[in-house]
């Protein structure tokens, strides 16, 4: 078999990293579907956590046995299939899973008829995961009849809706970001020029808005619950540090360490709890003003633009957020302190005691060294009045035996010469078990 030019190079470029055509790949993984408009479009945001994947694959595949189409591998994130009476696009994020179903047909009344009551009820109600976001988006063609505002307000049961040119006026957009009774959110889109690949691009913008805006507010919550707590915290801790200060202040450095104890683990339990979501809120809130800047509005006279609109919203959560997880990552840093600062007293503290505890040992030393020496003496002479008496009793036995000697004499003679004996035999011994 005749060998390519390209495969002769292959031989000369080495050992390919493993995760080479992964990457590659990647940067094709999610691609626009092109739309022919008018596009009945509704898409559903499911939670399925970061280990739901193979539970949204095993329904997946359910559906398309129903409709007879090859499913989806085990290993893909995402999934296009056409059903017949509608298209799905499947995509599988980190924490969460979109669905959207299209159906290429015009619509009178927007909104009535959503291409969801095509899908299988049962299919639906079993979904894997919880839904976070919903949203019927009605995407008219140009010859359709354009929409008075009165119409427009119906569309939206009255409510005050946003209004603005898409993709530098290749498109116009209306939505009133708020769930209806059936639970789904509404966005009309009236085409302009766009091609087809145009019109899938910025409605896939439109609903990746509509869901990380969604996403991105999940850590709001989260961020009022903490509030009360990080004061405590913050409260707690100055209180801590007031004592550690006060001279007069009775409560002991041991108490004080425990309660600071108790704070970091207050405080890290709070982090534990919250750096993921900030973390995420953070990522979904860059997204969503991402996409923003991709939509390219244009004002229309009399109505917000979908960008100022959300931007007023979701600033003030947003900054909460981040304040939030700002004053939880200073507040630990300042418990870390404080813990440092008590830790560094307490060791002084003990530094203090071990000399005083060094210095009463030394006095016990000078006194059992002051008794050793008495009983040093106490020895001597106890041992040269036995020794004495030893001497007097040799002398007067040798008197007995006729030897001329006074007793007397030669024991008055003995005592200080038995002592100076005994008494520098003692002193050798010692120097000699000091250098041992």
């Amino acid at each position: 078999m005749k060998t390519t030019w390209y495969q002769n190079i292959m031989t000369y470029l080495g050992t390919e990293h493993p995760l080479r055509d992964t990457l590659d790949k990647e940067i094709r993984a999610r691609p626009y579907i092109a739309l022919d408009v008018p596009e009945r479009i509704s898409h559903i945001a499911m939670m399925t956590g970061e280990n739901g994947a193979l539970d949204e694959i095993r329904h997946l595949k359910r559906l398309c046995e129903e409709f007879d189409v090859p499913s989806p591998a085990d290993d893909t994130n995402h999934f296009i299939a056409d059903m017949g009476p509608f298209r799905l696009r499947w995509e599988r994020h980190t924490e969460f899973s979109t669905y959207t179903f299209f159906r290429n047909e015009q619509c009178e009344e927007p909104f009535v008829h959503p291409v969801i009551e095509f899908v299988p009820k049962k299919w639906l109600n079993s979904m894997p995961g919880m839904v976070m976001n919903a949203v019927h988006l009605e995407l008219e063609s140009n010859e359709a009849p354009e929409r008075s505002p009165n119409e427009i307000s119906r569309y939206f049961e009255g409510h005050t809706y946003v209004g603005c040119e898409v993709a530098g006026g290749s498109a116009l957009l209306w939505a009133d970001m708020r769930v209806h009774q059936d639970r789904f959110m509404r966005v009309l889109m009236r085409n302009v020029d766009m091609s087809e690949r145009q019109a899938g691009r910025t409605v896939q913008r439109v609903l990746e808005i509509e869901t990380y805006r969604i996403l991105a507010l999940l850590g709001f919550p989260l961020a009022r619950e903490a509030s009360p707590r990080i004061k405590y915290v913050d409260e707690a801790l100055a209180d801590i540090a007031k004592k550690m200060s006060d001279k007069n202040e009775v409560q002991t450095d041991g108490d004080l360490l425990d309660e600071l104890s108790t704070l970091a683990a207050e405080i890290e339990s709070i982090s534990a709890t919250n750096s993921y979501r900030f973390g995420a809120t953070r990522a979904y809130y860059a997204i969503v003003q991402q996409r923003l800047q991709e939509l390219r509005e244009g004002r229309l006279q009399g109505l917000p633009t979908l960008s100022e609109t959300i931007e007023r919203r979701m600033a003030p959560a947003m900054k909460t957020c981040d304040h939030t997880s700002k004053r939880q990552h200073n507040l630990s840093q300042r418990v870390s302190r404080v813990a440092s600062l008590l830790r560094a007293r307490v060791e002084v503290e003990l530094e203090k005691q071990n000399q005083e505890v060094l210095k009463t040992m030394n006095k016990r030393a000078e006194l059992q060294l002051r008794l050793q020496e008495t009983v040093e003496g106490l020895s001597v002479v106890a041992i040269s009045y036995y020794l004495i008496g030893l001497l007097g009793y040799g002398v007067k036995g040798a008197k007995a035996l006729g030897v001329p000697i006074d007793p007397a004499v030669i024991t008055g003679i003995g005592v200080p010469v038995v002592g100076l004996l005994l008494w520098t035999a003692l002193r050798k011994t010692k120097k000699l078990l000091m250098k041992g």
